[in-house]
């Protein structure tokens, strides 16, 4: 029979890397704090020194494009121009995202790093053949 990966490896270092991984990377990923400064009267694109392009600004063009695709189906400008203040606006959502680890003790991180690094371990070294034993003396 074989093992995890269809290797002579280990089905119980299998489960219990995998295990170990995904609730490491689950605690490390709840311990991460997304947030956001979007909004209509921020900086999305700065152009130079004292320019910059709001997220309102980008929406007058997608207006437009979709007034003229409405208009007229046909319209390879229209299209262009929402495609790419479509294109902008989710470029500049993305753009604004921050992420910070929320405040944790060593040892909670210590922890967390243990359980995701150590489950890979153990999860990638049941995928390889396990070694046979050396044969012992009489």
């Amino acid at each position: 029979m074989n093992g995890a990966g269809g290797t002579s490896g280990g089905t119980g270092q299998f489960f219990l890397g995998l295990i170990m991984m995904c609730g490491g990377f689950y605690l490390l990923l709840n311990g991460i704090v997304v947030s956001s400064n979007f909004g209509f009267g921020t900086r999305l694109f700065g152009f130079g020194s004292g320019f910059g392009v709001s997220g309102g600004m980008v929406l007058i063009p997608l207006m437009i494009g979709i007034g003229m695709v409405f208009y007229n189906s046909k319209n390879y400008l229209g299209w262009l121009i929402t495609l790419c203040s479509f294109a902008a606006l989710v470029f500049g959502v993305i753009s604004s995202v921050s992420m910070s680890l929320r405040t944790m003790s060593a040892f909670e991180l210590i922890a967390i790093l243990v359980l995701a690094i150590g489950g890979l371990g153990l999860f990638l070294r049941s995928l390889k053949p396990a070694q046979a034993a050396p044969p012992q003396a009489q």
